[in-house]
């Protein structure tokens, strides 16, 4: 019954699709009176158990996170691990003083009262604390991307599939509304066949631009820099390589592991796709001339193959911290029938106009082969609107929602190491095809360079 349904509203299109959801929303036929259709969530997670959970890196995504986890029922947050003292002390501020605060997250990972752990460092420490906490029998969320280098996927995704734990990536926009019917409508059909992908990303303020602010009292004392830089090059302390890390190679990914991988990760989750084969990038540094390694303005291009999950399509991506029209990020899915513009609370879909062409060569043609022109049809709307209900908690509420759900009933998760890593890969291999100045060839499927 269901394949036939599938069949059923591929042929039909949008127009049947949509009708069958919401025949109110045919009544007009001007978008712009197009009343949005309701996205809904579904109830979350029993909190049938108490889970106990651990920062490991409590700067600015870390403590969003953690923030995030605690408004989930029967979460509790246990201890701390951070470099610099300040987020220590802040952490007994907004979190309790019971906590267990350490600079150390091997200290962290001896306890016997934590269940879990979410890893907000830089990611240069991301695969080793990984492999560390799932060594240690502990559950873990680690912020995206996965790993530093392509080199060290295999690494972390063999240690997961040793411990039997669950591992949660933090792109958190897969878990939301709009990924979800964005899927549900290209399997659908409601564009026809995909072809081309564009995803944006636009910035311009300090902030935004990674000119995080440098407490006044940092220092040796006060930052643990030699465990900081142990796993990379020797230099002499640097507050700004600490507290503005996604500037230097060393220790961040730049615009691509830092923004690319949330449009890689929404894209594959949609088109359940496993990644392009081929990999190209240019760029440059416009305007944000601070020091850093990584341009400010960064394109790139990717090539997906023909796969059994989809038909070949093209990929653009573009990054832009000097934008001075907008602050906006989307992801455009263009198939041979339309197109969706994709957000985590919306989804429009637009389909190729349907009126008969006022092109007299057209025209003519069609009365040749026996076409009545003046033959007027029931046209459906070239634009639908899907937007969420209000009081929708979220992505990043409902991406833990999922994490803690497969730890309490030992089922998976949305973003494990193998998906998460197929999205992060094209995201670092991006930098390379950037800094090498060359094309980079990529195996999707077994997931290596060729």
């Amino acid at each position: 019954m269901e394949n036939n349904r599938r069949k059923f509203l591929r042929r039909l299109g949008l127009a049947g699709a949509a009708s069958a959801l919401a025949p109110a929303a045919f009544a007009h036929q001007e978008a712009s009176d197009l009343v949005p259709l309701r996205m809904q969530r579904n109830p979350g997670e029993v909190a049938d158990r108490e889970l106990k959970i651990a920062l490991i890196g409590a700067g600015i995504m870390g403590t969003q996170d953690m923030n995030t986890a605690l408004q989930h029922e029967n979460v509790q947050i246990t201890a701390v691990c951070d470099l610099y003292d300040g987020r220590l002390e802040s952490a007994k501020e907004k979190w309790g003083d019971h906590l267990f605060l350490t600079k150390d997250h091997k200290e962290i990972l001896k306890r016997d009262d934590i269940d879990a752990v979410l890893i907000g460092t830089p990611d240069h420490w991301h695969k080793q604390i990984s492999i560390d906490a799932l060594n240690a029998g502990k559950h873990v969320y680690c912020e995206k991307p996965m790993v530093h280098h392509v080199a060290e996927g295999k690494e972390v995704i063999d240690a997961w599939k040793q411990s039997g734990k669950v591992f949660m990536v933090g792109s958190q926009g897969i878990s939301s509304l709009g990924n979800e019917k964005a899927k549900e409508l290209l399997a659908e059909g409601a564009i026809g066949d995909i072809n081309y992908a564009e995803g944006f990303w636009a910035r311009h303020s300090p902030e935004g631009a990674w000119q995080y602010l440098v407490p006044d009292d940092a220092s040796e004392k006060t930052v643990d820099w030699k465990r900081y830089i142990s796993n990379t090059t020797s230099r002499d302390f640097d507050p700004l390589r600490f507290f503005r890390w996604r500037n230097y190679l060393d220790y961040g990914t730049g615009m691509s592991g830092d923004l690319f991988v949330h449009l890689f990760t929404s894209l594959h989750f949609i088109t359940n796709s496993l990644g392009p084969d081929k990999i190209s990038a240019m760029g440059g540094l416009r305007y944000w001339k601070d020091g850093r390694e990584v341009p400010d303005v960064l394109l790139g291009m990717f090539q997906y193959p023909d796969s059994e999950q989809h038909p070949g399509f093209n990929l653009s991506l573009r990054c832009n911290f000097v934008d001075g029209t907008s602050g906006s990020t989307y992801l455009k899915i263009v198939g041979s029938k339309g197109s969706m513009d994709v957000k985590w609370d919306e989804v429009v879909v637009k389909t190729n106009q349907q009126t008969a062409s006022d092109d007299p060569f057209m025209e003519a043609q069609a009365k040749m082969r026996g076409a009545a022109a003046d033959r007027k049809k029931i046209l459906p709307p070239n634009e639908m609107v899907y937007k969420v209900e209000q009081g929708y908690k979220g992505a990043h509420y409902d991406h833990f929602g999922n994490f803690f759900q497969a730890i309490r009933e030992g089922g998976q998760v949305v973003e494990d190491p193998v998906f998460a890593f197929r999205a992060a890969a094209p995201a670092l291999l991006c930098n390379d095809s950037y800094f090498q100045d060359q094309f980079i060839q990529w195996d999707p499927v077994n997931m290596k360079l060729v």
